[in-house]
């Protein structure tokens, strides 16, 4: 596909001080160069160092790395983590000495997110070159004292998998999640092992794994007994069928088609039969009124800085704000499906001109009758595309946000172009994905910008050719 790519650019030169606004920012991060402004914006009020330090970040330029790497011991621990995430996204291997040291000893559980963040993206740039952060990430995902740090850094261990310690890793995930009881760090645990460890992992761990309460793990299991590629655990798989979990059936579907030879589902046309779904509920936010759209313009257009929202501001104090949105207010949407209704909670911190470009293109009803036009099993339901193919566009591209939430059930994100069978960043337009199931492996790539409020019963009865009947803005929540 052919667009025009928006990336917000300003002058630089006529900025003789600190950029004063979160405007201004966002402004320099879009121009994808960083700038003597961004530095200075690191020394002042900690919410906009905080954003400036993502902004440093997002640009990519390797020229921030020094200026973040200056500020990592930052006194406000919000800054110190947006720091470390920074040089993350910078990929930068000469903070590997500072960031491991602060994942494994900082006081503050943000900081310690960001470094089990920034390590995952480093080891993933180079991973037979930095298989000594496999150690730093297993004691960060055995031994913290924070369970949303613990479940992070054990998610970032998936890079090792083709490295002389993958045999280690592996082992010594599955003693973790042995030991493990908080809920959010097993499932985690158990998808690293499923997505780069199956093969390198007992097969009866798997299989024990197959009655634990959670259904996450389960799905997790049969998706990991699958990619083992023993026949013999056929018989094994075939009682999952009837789990009371829709996800875990739809799973041993999938896992038994891989077993006999079979490719995974691509489009979903119709459910199978006897699905465990649960029941779409009335929502209290069906009786919301909408938002006045605003008049028709004709062709949509690219988001402009008078288009952002700028709170709440990033400001995370802890892990658990690392992982979702700052305390206040976010923009509601609410989608009503041919299958039901459910309601999206933006996060403009972390994606502020995804989401207002999500709102534009909702207010001029571009959405209105488009259809679910990829739906996959256990992975995801896409649409946004006004051509109803998965090729069509907006006429415009907006840059990538990339943000610390991760791709956990129910997540809203940008679909990307793709070349050479990788994400082309800054290539989203108007394709929006939701996921069914937890899809870490996304985190690096893929912008975040929401999370499904309510109604998420209705995404595993979508099927391709279902549409979206309205997408309409309401009150704030």
């Amino acid at each position: 596909m052919k667009r025009t790519l928006l990336l917000l650019a300003v002058t630089f030169g006529a900025i003789a001080a600190a950029p004063q606004t979160q405007q201004e920012i966002a402004s320099a991060e879009h121009g994808r160069a960083f700038s003597p402004a961004l530095a200075a914006a690191l020394d002042g009020d900690p919410a906009v160092a905080a954003r400036a330090a993502l902004a440093i970040g997002r640009t990519l330029d390797p020229a921030g790395a020094p200026v973040l790497r200056a500020h990592v011991g930052a006194t406000d621990p919000a800054v110190r983590a947006m720091v470390i995430y920074g040089l993350g996204l910078l990929t930068d291997r000469t903070a590997i000495p500072v960031i491991t040291t602060l994942g494994r000893g900082d006081t503050n559980s943000a900081v310690r997110y960001a470094a089990a963040d920034a390590l995952g993206r480093i080891a993933a740039a180079a991973p037979a070159q930095t298989t000594q952060l496999a150690s730093t990430l297993l004691a960060m995902a055995r031994g913290d004292r924070d369970v949303v740090v613990r479940a992070h850094a054990a998610a970032n261990l998936d890079p090792f998998r083709t490295t002389t310690v993958a045999q280690h890793v592996a082992f010594a995930l599955q003693s973790a999640f042995r030991h493990e009881s908080d809920r959010d760090v097993r499932w985690h645990e158990m998808w690293t092992l499923a997505r780069a460890y199956a093969k390198l992992s007992s097969p009866a761990f798997f299989k024990g794994a197959l009655a634990d309460p959670d259904d996450t793990v389960r799905l997790l299991a049969v998706k990991a007994i699958g990619r083992q590629g023993d026949r013999n655990a056929i018989p094994v798989v075939r009682p999952l069928l009837d789990d009371p979990s829709w996800r875990v059936q739809e799973e041993a579907t999938e896992a038994l088609r891989v077993l006999d030879g079979k490719p995974l589902t691509e489009h979903l046309a119709a459910l199978q039969p006897g699905l465990h779904l649960p029941p779409v509920k009335t929502l209290p936010e069906d009786a919301v009124a909408p938002l006045p759209r605003p008049p028709a313009s004709g062709k949509p257009k690219a988001p402009s800085l008078d288009d952002v929202l700028f709170t709440p501001s990033i400001y995370p104090t802890s892990a658990n704000l690392m992982n979702g949105p700052m305390p206040g207010p976010h923009p509601r949407v609410r989608v009503t499906t041919t299958q039901g209704t459910f309601v999206l909670r933006l996060y403009p911190e972390w994606a502020p001109f995804t989401v207002a470009n999500f709102l534009n293109l909702a207010n001029a009803g571009y959405f209105d009758g488009n259809r679910w036009f990829r739906v996959v099993p256990d992975f995801v339901v896409q649409t946004g595309d006004q051509t109803n193919t998965g090729d069509g566009d907006p006429g415009f591209t907006i840059g990538a946000e990339e943000n610390p939430v991760e791709q956990r059930s129910g997540i809203i994100s940008m679909g990307l172009d793709y070349k050479n069978d990788k994400p082309v960043r800054d290539s989203a337009g108007s394709q929006f994905y939701l996921t069914l199931s937890p899809q870490l492996h996304l985190d690096r790539s893929f912008t975040v910008f929401g999370e499904v409020q309510s109604g998420f019963d209705v995404l595993p009865r979508i099927v391709e050719n279902d549409k979206m009947v309205r997408v309409e803005q309401i009150s704030n929540g």
